[in-house]
């Protein structure tokens, strides 16, 4: 899925200076020695894994002193027992911390001859002391289930005996589950599916009959069910009869149960009928509504699907999670100007009495979890093609039909070649490929029925190679998900990396096969520089992680599980001996597991097994260490004479002691020097598995060495002062010394070891003094990135002196190549990302050249109507720099109403949202979230453009704090959007005033969003910024 001059500038001083809606600290401070598992989870053991069936047990006094650990509301007796243990506890633990033996005043005296009255200080020392013995009696009797050891609460107490403790349900009993994962007792062989859909009311019944398998002996069934009103349930056992059941539901983990008096024994089948009603979903999951206007400018609804990770259960009740495979049919109802689509060809159509028609699709020829499961009711449009014995259809609104030819022939085209690489056929008879006018994600793979945002899937006859690139990428991506994840699908969400890392990986070795005029190359070397510099982050997490919240499984759908999976799978294939044994692997994996469930050893293994050389006798060794711990290693290279010692450490910007010192991985390093530095027969190889390891002997003539050849390796290198210099030289010398892979890394590598403190940032300026002579798109781009993301910083800090210096000297350092661009049309895709990043960083700069040629073309553009083109890499700068007039800004914005072509659309309004104008910022912040002019799913894209700008950045802390619960309710917490908005909305922060209310207002919002993942990154670079200025400043102002 893919991830986008006013009167009132001049109050923005202020604002900087004095950030709206500072929320104290102190609301949120803990009390003493209450232990918050919210923020200290370690605090407390880790439990072992549940059996099937097994209920999960605790005391019922076990959470007195413990907040944050579960999800059930409590009553107010229970409320005021948690309080008053919390004083007890509070008061034993802190007097009995400060009685110490040694801190009496009296001396031991001999015992008296005779019986006297003991004295007034020996009565109060006897009264508190009894005080204190029935405070530690109070409070084990309150917490029977827990030990005191010195450093708090940590130690169960196993002689105790524990009380069942179950969640209640809707209608006041006992729901029987207590667990976010469904039991393992029983699952499903086959859904039949009943759904009609009204279009007219946003409503839908549906008919759900499941049948199922007993695995193991239970007296109860749980499944998922969300905003699903069950109106009738039966349960038939074996050839029984049908009987009703009450359904019992636990709305805080969407599950609903079934108790039986009786045990349903192993192997026994059973079937579960479920009648029900619902609202179509008004957001982006479950069953949805959306809309279009047609060329009549009338309003045309539609339903679509999107279920993945947790919303099938929104649309039926099911067993909700991955490694419930089933099969299912389909039947959906609709009216005769509409047509349905499912994951399987129509089988047959019924005309109903009520007029309408049903639809039935074939049943599912392969089992599949319910999160590919899709279904669409709309007026849409296709054209098809036959491969193999594959129908490929592209649909689309029918005005939009023009635009499906380019995904057509692309999707025909990868088809082909993943069926032959991975030697699996597809196994379905169609692939449809649906283009949704409302769609949050860039795409979803359903099985046979993949849904994607228009501007994903539909191009122009006259559109730009960049345009045709990020379509070809998603249909590639989405494309290689029929054989990783559909058909060997991960167990757990833990896992997701299976899915998507394969996914991204393939996406780009593939397109590099099928379609080389794209040069997809350069892009994903783009993409593994960025999963880097997330991964570097303390906040964080390894490739397969614990996964035990709905918006943990939510925040999975991250940089570390897409792009830093496809960057370790190249670096494996990368450092394989023999060609095509990567490829061997895989298809082993695809074909040993086909139809089921797996984690990340079953991978490892499969590739170990056929990998067999001596040199990688274990790959699962090998690669284990790439996915059971976040970040990735930095290698250090010191050399003496002819010899070379490489040493390896934790990459962290935030520095954690433990985790640094723990830390190893086993590194496939690659490495060339001055005697033979771009062939790939130059490419030598060294496996660092320890702290350290020395490489073979050097010459003593090498004068330089460059590790990780072309990227391909997850890690960073510095070769120490004397190293950075030589390949300085050697690069200001002659720029051809290495591959524009090798250059891009290591400018990359500099700004990031900067970031971290190794090099100076005057070492980092030293290096760019070749960029003079560079010119191409990789390295060029790189250094542009890196630069500007310290210009928006500095430009934030609201620094009159370094940003116009820092301004002068990237146009001095890149002034003759944003000179020597074209603004006609360009055919090859390097030179069109080389050229569109130039020239937007220029006009962005304000650079006079750029602003009046940009001008130009819009204008005439505008004259003729949108018939003179403006070419597709130079729309955005064309559009932002218009967007900076009124006048233009007021056309812009009739444009974009007007507009059809997506793509351009697109380019439209990120130009609408770069106005520096504070009226205009707010009226298309409000206007995103409302999604009529503008549509909500395009908010994220909005927000990270408004930042971008020094009028917008605050304006947008503020609507964001003030529309927090709206944006939640458009938007899962945890959500790939969301996390999109947090970043883009802090990541240029830094001052303490905005960290202390960046922490002040996630804090407040408790199960509304403070635990994110994502929150704590956002902290972490705020503080990373606020470091990086101190540290630079004064050596930035001295050298600018």
């Amino acid at each position: 899925m893919d991830p986008f001059d006013s009167n009132n500038t001049g109050n923005n001083t202020d604002r900087a200076n004095l950030p709206r809606n500072m929320i104290e600290n102190s609301m949120f401070e803990e009390e003493p020695d209450v232990v918050d598992l919210a923020k200290d989870s370690a605090a407390f053991p880790t439990f072992p894994a549940l059996d099937p069936d097994e209920v999960a047990y605790e005391p019922r006094s076990s959470r007195l002193l413990v907040r944050g650990l579960g999800e059930n509301d409590m009553d107010e007796d229970e409320e005021d027992c948690e309080s008053s243990a919390r004083l007890l506890g509070m008061s034993f633990m802190n007097r009995s911390s400060a009685h110490r033996p040694s801190s009496s005043p009296y001396t031991r005296q001999a015992p008296p001859r005779s019986c006297s009255r003991p004295s007034t200080r020996t009565m109060v020392v006897c009264v508190l002391f009894l005080v204190i013995v029935a405070s530690m009696t109070m409070v084990l009797y309150f917490l029977p289930g827990c030990t005191f050891t010195k450093s708090g609460c940590r130690k169960t107490n196993e002689t105790i005996p524990f009380e069942k403790v179950y969640p209640v349900s809707t209608n006041n009993e006992l729901f029987p589950w207590t667990q976010l994962r469904l039991p393992r007792s029983i699952g499903p062989l086959s859904y039949d599916l009943t759904l009609n859909p009204d279009l007219d009311n946003m409503t839908f019944t549906g008919r759900a009959v499941i049948s199922m398998s007993v695995f193991h002996n239970t007296k109860i069934i749980v499944l998922h069910s969300a905003n699903l009103n069950i109106t009738k349930a039966t349960f038939k056992l074996g050839d029984g009869e049908a009987r009703e059941v009450t359904v019992l539901e636990y709305k805080p983990r969407q599950q609903i149960a079934f108790q039986f008096s009786e045990e349903l024994k192993t192997g026994q089948e059973c079937v579960l009928t479920l009648d029900y009603s619902a609202s179509l979903s008004h957001t982006y999951d479950g069953f949805y509504n959306s809309s279009y206007t047609d060329k009549d400018r009338k309003k045309r609804v539609l339903a679509a699907t999107q279920f993945e990770p947790l919303s099938a259960r929104k649309a039926f009740p099911c067993f909700d999670e991955p490694a419930f495979k089933a099969t299912f049919l389909i039947r959906i109802s609709r009216k005769p100007n509409y047509l349905t689509l499912s994951n399987m060809p129509q089988a047959k159509s019924t005309n109903l009495l009520n007029g309408l028609i049903q639809d039935e699709f074939e049943t599912t020829s392969l089992n599949m979890s319910t999160y590919l499961v899709a279904f669409i009711v709309a007026d849409f449009t296709p054209i098809s093609k036959n491969v193999s014995e594959t129908l490929v259809s592209v649909y689309s609104v029918p005005e939009k039909k023009e635009h499906t030819d380019y995904a057509l022939d692309t999707a025909c085209k990868l088809l082909e070649f993943y069926n032959d690489f991975f030697e699996i056929v597809y196994p379905f008879k169609k692939l449809d490929l649906v283009a949704i006018p409302d769609f949050l994600a860039g795409a979803m793979e359903n099985w046979g029925l993949i849904t994607f945002r228009e501007t994903t899937l539909l191009v122009g006859k006259q559109s730009s190679p960049l345009e045709k690139q990020v379509v070809a990428s998603v249909i590639a991506h989405e494309l290689a998900h029929q054989w990783f994840g559909n058909l060997v699908t991960m167990s757990w969400w833990n896992d997701l990396w299976l899915n998507e890392g394969f996914a991204t990986y393939m996406q780009y070795m593939s397109l590099q096969n099928v379609m080389p005029e794209l040069d997809i190359g350069n892009l994903f070397l783009a993409v593994r520089f960025r999963a880097l510099d997330k991964d570097a982050l303390n906040s964080s997490h390894a490739v397969s992680t614990d996964v035990n919240k709905p918006e943990q499984v939510e925040e999975m759908f991250d940089s570390v599980s897409y792009e830093k999976g496809a960057s370790i799978l190249l670096m494996l294939n990368a450092s394989l001996p023999r060609d095509q044994q990567f490829r061997k692997g895989i298809i082993q994996y695809l074909k040993q597991f086909s139809g089921l469930n797996t984690d990340t050893n079953d991978l490892w293994n499969s590739l170990t097994q056929v990998e067999v050389s001596a040199q990688h006798p274990n790959v699962s060794e090998m690669m284990s260490s790439w996915t059971s711990q976040k970040g990735f290693p930095l290698v250090t290279v010191s050399r003496k004479g002819g010899q070379v010692t490489l040493t390896q450490e934790h990459f962290q910007l935030t520095s954690d002691n433990a985790t640094q010192s723990s830390s190893l991985w086993n590194i496939p390093v690659t490495y060339v020097t001055d005697n033979c530095s771009l062939a790939p027969e130059c490419r030598q190889m060294f496996n660092l598995k320890n702290k350290s390891g020395t490489l073979k002997e050097l010459p003593e003539s090498v004068k330089w060495l460059k590790l990780n050849y072309r990227n391909t390796g997850f890690y960073i290198v510095h070769y120490g002062d004397e190293g950075w210099a030589a390949l300085t030289n050697a690069l200001s010398n002659n720029v051809s010394v290495l591959t524009h892979e090798d250059r891009a890394s290591l400018i990359h590598n500099i700004f990031a070891l900067s970031r971290l403190g190794r090099v100076s940032f005057m070492q980092v300026l030293n290096l760019l003094r070749y960029m003079t002579n560079e010119n191409h798109n990789s390295p060029v781009r790189e250094a542009l990135l890196q630069l500007k993301v310290i210009y928006r910083l500095l430009d934030k800090r609201q620094d009159d002196l370094l940003v116009p210096r820092m301004k002068s000297y990237i146009l001095h350092q890149f002034g003759s190549l944003m000179d020597n661009q074209t603004w006609e049309e360009e055919e090859s895709v390097s030179k069109q990302e080389l050229r569109s990043a130039l020239l937007e960083m220029a006009c962005s700069l304000d650079e006079e050249n750029c602003i009046k040629r940009a001008k130009v073309l819009f204008k005439n553009y505008v004259k003729s109507n949108g018939t003179s083109r403006i070419p597709g890499d130079l729309q955005q700068v064309v559009f932002t720099v218009a967007a900076q007039s009124n006048e233009d800004w007021v056309t812009l914005l009739s444009m974009y109403s007007q507009a059809t072509y997506d793509a351009e659309k697109r380019k439209m309004l990120r130009g609408l949202a770069s106005t520096q104008d504070a009226q205009r910022i707010v009226w298309i912040l409000k206007n995103g979230l409302r999604g009529n002019i503008i549509q909500t799913q395009e908010l994220p894209l909005v927000i990270s453009t408004v930042c971008n700008g020094f009028a917008g950045y605050l304006f947008v802390w503020d609507f964001i704090q003030e529309h927090w619960d709206s944006l939640i309710e458009k938007f899962p917490v945890g959500s790939f959007a969301i996390q999109s908005i947090i970043e883009s909305a802090t990541s240029q922060f830094s001052t303490q005033a905005h960290l202390d209310q960046v922490q002040g207002f996630f804090s407040s919002l408790k199960e509304r969003g403070s635990q994110m993942r994502s929150v704590q990154e956002a902290l972490e670079i705020i503080r990373l910024n606020q470091r990086w200025m101190d540290k630079n400043l004064p050596s930035l102002q001295k050298w600018l």
